[in-house]
């Protein structure tokens, strides 16, 4: 059988106040015709289908209508990531399961659908499981890390083996899931609480699998392991530390008792991201190549004043400057999670966390206490 596999769609998503409906509504239906053209017998959404818990109504159309069109193709399969609100998907499956989308948004049993049988393969559903769903807040606040994140890891590792102890070798077995497996490397849009404290190794998952498919990172990229273990990453570049990384969702070709062969479907739909660093005359340079693309530039300038506008009339109409930043020669260049990073940009648990080290109070503990609160929270 022949599977399409993605994740991290992340509707709503916006670069620095731009909206970005228009791409992803491009994206998602590049995806569509995809499976059409492909004629997929499975499409597997692996979470992140919106950027917040409690998504606009026009987000909600935008993804609502993607996932109808991918089921006029063939079943669809969907797990809730850390971004959706389990409780919101777990509200309008009943409806989308009347159009052939399977969702869950909080984990299951066997028999409460946590296992489906579609398309002739038997499909485990492992929505995101955070750290505050499985150790109580008093453990994060009172034991070692070390041990409460084993104790995470192990009750990960006891869902999967529940949902996939009845798998045989004489089906496709599919397991779709958003979490953190060691060894992914970030693309740098991701949720820092939710990637860094709280990983299972690829071992969780047993070889009987066919193919294991895996959302929460937005880079394509496969994890060894006995069984295929792969993230499809997101469709559109999200966020400028993903400048110049590749965008495809995966196809993926799946027997009874072999592991899956995969290959890349590119997308190119997404308005690409640019980031641009020197002095205003090497930026000037290099303005012309940036096609249509939202740009970030560094001006490694002394501050005067009409710098920045300087700037941002060296670039074509097309192009789109979101942001120039100063960097003071010598300066060192700010990465995402350095200091230097404009706040504004940075994420609610981010900000927290720099917030402690400022005051000199710096405490994974704390601030991982604090992204759960933020997720309950966003949840209600």
């Amino acid at each position: 059988m022949k599977i399409l596999h993605t994740s991290d769609w992340h509707v709503g998503r916006r670069i620095r106040g731009r909206d970005r409906s228009g791409e992803h509504r491009a994206v998602l239906d590049e995806l569509t015709r995809i499976a059409d053209e492909e004629a997929v017998d499975l499409t597997l959404v692996a979470g992140d289908l919106f950027d917040v818990s409690s998504p606009p109504p026009a987000a909600e159309e935008i993804v609502w209508q993607a996932l109808l069109d991918l089921a006029e193709v063939s079943p669809v399969a969907v797990v809730a990531g850390n971004h959706d609100n389990p409780r919101r998907l777990d509200a309008v499956a009943p409806l989308l399961a009347m159009a052939g989308v399977t969702v869950v948004g909080a984990p299951r049993s066997p028999e409460e659908g946590g296992v489906v049988e579609l398309a002739g393969a038997k499909v485990a559903l492992v929505p995101f499981v955070s750290q505050r769903g499985i150790v109580r807040a008093e453990q994060i606040m009172a034991d070692d890390p070390d041990r409460h994140a084993a104790t995470y890891e192990d009750r990960i590792k006891a869902i999967v083996g529940r949902l996939t102890e009845a798998m045989t070798a004489d089906t496709v077995n599919l397991l779709v899931s958003h979490l953190t497996v060691h060894g992914a490397v970030a693309a740098g849009g991701e949720r820092r609480a939710h990637i860094f404290g709280y990983a299972v190794p690829a071992a969780t998952f047993p070889g009987r699998l066919s193919h294991v498919a895996l959302g929460h990172f937005h880079s394509c990229q496969q994890i060894p392991h006995a069984a295929p273990v792969w993230y499809s990453g997101s469709p559109l570049q999200l966020d400028f530390s993903e400048a110049g990384d590749r965008k495809c969702a995966l196809l993926i070709e799946a027997s009874p008792g072999l592991p899956s062969k995969v290959v890349e479907a590119p997308l190119t739909s997404g308005r690409r991201l640019a980031r641009l660093r020197g002095s205003l005359d090497e930026v000037r340079a290099a303005a012309a190549e940036v096609g249509n693309a939202y740009v970030k530039v560094e001006l490694v300038e002394m501050a005067r004043v009409g710098l920045a506008d300087e700037a941002r009339k060296a670039f074509p109409e097309h192009a789109d400057v979101v942001e120039v930043v100063l960097r003071q020669p010598g300066q060192k260049r700010s990465e995402p999670d350095e200091p230097g990073e404009p706040r504004p940009a940075m994420q609610p648990v981010e900000a927290f966390g720099r917030y402690l080290a400022d005051r000199g109070e710096a405490d994974p503990k704390v601030e991982a206490l604090f992204a759960e609160l933020l997720d309950e929270a966003g949840r209600e």
